[in-house]
């Protein structure tokens, strides 16, 4: 199902638009992606042949390939945040689900990389559940 989404980093200054066949969600384990989201997994939306139009502050993003890997990370240099990167010549965008400002209709195809994980992350059942702040 194609799907038109918007997003944009934290400061408002990166803003996208993006539309494309989700083909997968993936929260991702690996010590990489929890090294550049700083959190137990990342959460990325992969699409081919991805019509992406970049509303303003395309000219800013700065992107960080780690040598000798596909592995790839687009952030805004203002905020840090995560954005869409756009890999293989063109071929595959990979969107940080968290850059979204559009809801989602789908939900996550996989969890990968669990043998990886940080132990830290299991058992996430057993912990208890904030609507908002704590306190």
């Amino acid at each position: 199902m194609k799907q038109s989404l918007s997003g944009s980093c934290l400061c408002g200054s990166v803003t996208f638009r993006i539309s494309g066949e989700i083909e997968a969600f993936y929260l991702c384990h690996c010590s990489r992606c929890r090294k550049d989201s700083g959190s137990a997994h990342s959460s990325n939306l992969f699409l081919s042949g991805a019509d992406v139009s970049w509303l303003s502050g395309y000219d800013t993003i700065r992107t960080y390939r780690l040598p000798g890997t596909c592995h790839e990370k687009s952030f805004c240099p203002k905020c840090s945040s995560a954005l869409p990167s756009i890999q293989a010549d063109g071929a595959m965008a990979v969107v940080p689900a968290g850059s979204l400002d559009s809801e989602l209709d789908c939900r996550p195809t996989a969890r990968i990389c669990l043998a990886s994980r940080a132990k830290w992350s299991e058992g996430w059942d057993e912990v208890e559940e904030i609507a908002g702040l704590p306190g």
